[in-house]
């Protein structure tokens, strides 16, 4: 005796089983999924900077592109080296960066704490160039200071090629996850540098009185999420995504630095969530 299921078209009789599977199994599919994330960044490091202790890490000490992470050292330098007040000048070396931009035009003037916004939340690349050039006469002259630096921090395994950490063919630039966070935990020893950072929004204007709109690139600042990251994003084609910032667990201060990602977000929110035991 043929039973009716039998009889079914060969179709339906698979969807049938499928609905089946899902009633009796609801929540298996989407558990495995979640259970089954796979990181995507190349290199990753998730630390308690207070208590020095490591949450997790993929391949800490492998050479990375910085992409704009590097404006991490740059805002370093500047804000041990140059008041926040002080009025600087635009040269035309420092219009000729790719964007994203300000686009600064030769002979404008800026005070610096602006161009820091610029920096830090627009990512501009010439903003970059005109403080390199405030702190040290020229942007090479600044790139060995950012080097210097990075060495004199135990950041043994990084090498700068500019202050903006567009790509170049003159020379090699790299970076580690770890070494990324010593930069990271020197900078936010800097209150104004952590203001900046937790900025959404900035309009800063020229002397002359040209405003600039600013927004920062970090979205994490305008998800939904119980808790917000604070930091600097990065991403060119041959380096992907990056990131490196905090969030507070407690009363302690958690770093991470991720690189090479091409699901960035996801990635930060699981390895956050999954294995720092914070929820976002």
């Amino acid at each position: 005796m043929v039973s009716r299921f039998s009889r079914l078209d060969p179709f339906f009789r698979i969807v049938a089983c499928f609905l089946v599977v899902s009633l009796v199994f609801p929540c298996s599919l989407s558990a495995a999924k979640k259970k089954g994330y796979s990181v995507s960044a190349r290199a990753a490091i998730f630390s308690n900077s207070t208590e020095v202790k490591r949450y997790y890490g993929k391949n800490v000490h492998t050479r990375v592109l910085p992409a704009s992470t590097t404006k991490v050292m740059t805002a370093l330098l500047v804000l041990e080296r140059l008041p926040l007040d002080k009025v600087v000048t635009v040269s035309k070396q420092a219009t000729y960066p790719q964007p994203s931009k300000i686009y600064a035009k030769p002979g404008e003037k800026f005070k610096v704490r602006d161009l820091l916004y610029a920096l830090l939340l627009k990512s501009a690349n010439d903003a970059s160039v005109v403080l390199a050039e405030a702190v040290a006469g020229s942007e090479q002259k600044f790139v060995k200071m950012m080097n210097a630096r990075a060495k004199k921090m135990g950041a043994e395994h990084t090498r700068f090629a500019n202050s903006n950490g567009l790509p170049t063919k003159k020379a090699k630039q790299y970076t580690t996850p770890y070494d990324m966070y010593l930069i990271f935990r020197a900078v936010i020893k800097h209150d104004f540098f952590l203001q900046v950072i937790k900025t959404k929004y900035k309009t800063i204007s020229s002397t002359a009185g040209r405003k600039i709109k600013l927004k920062s690139h970090n979205k994490m600042l305008f998800f939904d999420w119980k808790q917000r990251l604070f930091g600097k994003t990065g991403y060119t084609k041959a380096a992907k995504a990056c990131f490196v910032g905090y969030l507070m667990k407690g009363k302690s201060v958690c770093i991470i630095a991720i690189f090479g990602c091409t699901r960035r977000w996801d990635d930060i929110k699981h390895i956050v969530s999954r294995y720092g035991g914070i929820a976002l």
